[in-house]
C-alpha cells in the first residue's frame, strides 16, 4: 500500500531523514518507535506532503506521491493526525466532526459514517453538542481518530496517540485503534513509548538519528532486547 524508499528529508541544512526505507502492507498497524528527535514525525510530514523529500521516493497505492499537495493526498485516502491532536477546541464535537467530513458529497453516506464513529466512541455522542475544548485528553484524541475516519481514509497516520494520556485512557484509544483495523483500516503509528505496542503491532520499525536502525515483527522482537538495543544505541549483545 505505502512503500518509502530511500528518503531523505530535513529543515534547510539539517538532515532529518537519512535514507529512509518502510513498507505498510494493507491491513496492517505499523508501528514507528524512537527517542525525542529521532524525525518520527518528519516521516509523516514527509509522508503526508507537508515536507518535500529532497531525495528518494514514497508511492501510494502503487502511485508516486512525493512531492504532491497534502489535500491531494487526503482525497485519495491518506490522512494525518499531527501531535497534539488539533481539534478545533472552541467548535462543539459536532462542528468538529463535520469538518471531517467536508471534503466528501454524498450526504446519506456522510450520515451514515457518522453513525459508525458515535458507535466506535460512544463518548463522543454523549458530548455531541458540548464545546470540544471541554473534553478531556482522552476524548480529545477520541475526537480526532473520529474526525479523521469521516475523511474516509484507507490509511490513517497518527503521531504519538498516547502523548500526555493516563495509562487507562491510553488503553482505551488503543482499543478502539484495533477495532477500526479490524474493520480494514490500516494504520501507521508514532510513538515514543514501546510499552503498549507489542499486541497490537503487525511490525515495528525503530528509528533513531534519521535512519531506521530495526524493523521487524512483535514475534521477532517481543523480548525487548533488540527493541531497547536499537533505540538506546547500544549494542545488544549488552542488552541480555
Amino acid at each position: 500500500m505505502l512503500n518509502v524508499r530511500q528518503v531523505v528529508a530535513g529543515y534547510g541544512r539539517l538532515t532529518a531523514l537519512k535514507e529512509v526505507d518502510l513498507t505498510v502492507n494493507e491491513g496492517e498497524i505499523v508501528f514507528v518507535v524512537g527517542p525525542n528527535g529521532a524525525g518520527k514525525s518528519t516521516l509523516l510530514k514527509t509522508i503526508c506532503g507537508l515536507m518535500t523529500p529532497t531525495a528518494g521516493e514514497i508511492t501510494f497505492r502503487g502511485r508516486r506521491i512525493d512531492g504532491k499537495p497534502p489535500e491531494e493526498l487526503c482525497r485519495g485516502g491518506l490522512t494525518l493526525i499531527p501531535e497534539g491532536r488539533h481539534i478545533f477546541k472552541t467548535l462543539t464535537v459536532q462542528e468538529n466532526l463535520r469538518v471531517g467530513s467536508m471534503i466528501r458529497k454524498n450526504s446519506a453516506e456522510v450520515r451514515a459514517d457518522l453513525e459508525s464513529v458515535l458507535d466506535t466512541f460512544p463518548i463522543l455522542r454523549e458530548r455531541f453538542t458540548g464545546i470540544a475544548g471541554y473534553l478531556s485528553g482522552g476524548e480529545q484524541q477520541q475526537l480526532a481518530i473520529a474526525r479523521s475516519i469521516l475523511q474516509r481514509p484507507s490509511l490513517l497516520m497518527i503521531d504519538e496517540p498516547s502523548l500526555g494520556l493516563a495509562p487507562l485512557v491510553i488503553d482505551q484509544v488503543y482499543e478502539s485503534l484495533r477495532k477500526l483495523n479490524r474493520t480494514g483500516l490500516t494504520l501507521l503509528i508514532v510513538e515514543q513509548s514501546t510499552g503498549r505496542i507489542m499486541d497490537l503491532a503487525s511490525r515495528i520499525y525503530v528509528v533513531r538519528n534519521g535512519r531506521v536502525v530495526l524493523e521487524g515483527t512483535p514475534d521477532k522482537l517481543r523480548d525487548g532486547r533488540a527493541v531497547n538495543a536499537a533505540y538506546f544505541g547500544f549494542d545488544s549483545a549488552d542488552a541480555s
